[in-house]
């Protein structure tokens, strides 16, 4: 595993590429967290996140997507239990990179049990953020990043 972030591909890692497992993704520096969606660190900025369509105020487009922010769901159920932390430090990273421009490796969640569970989506860009009340009430941030070029 890298000893500090990486911004870009990892290795021979392409677009469409598949992994079995988070452990897979972590043990490869892919997406080093085994559990959080976001490889981030607040000085640096986000390397890597993890799509797994299960936050409610995330919202997927053709040609972007919003990610809800970290913190403040409960750890059993996934749902917006509380509000999200401006000081948490995946969400400052994510910030940061929107500042930097920097781009951010995207992982999606295909095929949960399946042999092959998640698809390198390519390189992405976190382009504006929100912070205000999410679906379930609850002030969260929502990310929104598009290809990077």
């Amino acid at each position: 595993m890298a000893a500090s972030p990486v911004f870009g591909h990892v290795g021979t890692a392409q677009p469409g590429d598949l992994f079995a497992s988070r452990l897979e993704l972590s043990l490869r520096g892919q997406h080093r967290p085994r559990r959080a969606g976001v490889g981030a660190t607040a000085a640096l900025g986000a390397e890597s996140i993890v799509l797994a369509e299960q936050y409610e105020d995330d919202a997927y487009h053709d040609d972007h997507f919003w990610y809800a922010g970290s913190g403040g769901r409960d750890p059993k159920t996934g749902r917006q239990v509380t509000d999200q932390a401006p000081n948490d430090y995946r969400n400052q990273g994510l910030m940061r990179s929107e500042r930097t421009g920097q781009p951010v490796r995207v992982f999606r969640r295909i095929a949960p049990g399946g042999d092959r569970q998640f698809r390198y989506e390519g390189l992405w860009q976190v382009v504006a953020h929100t912070y205000g009340p999410g679906k379930s009430g609850f002030q969260v941030f929502r990310f929104k990043l598009k290809p990077w070029q």
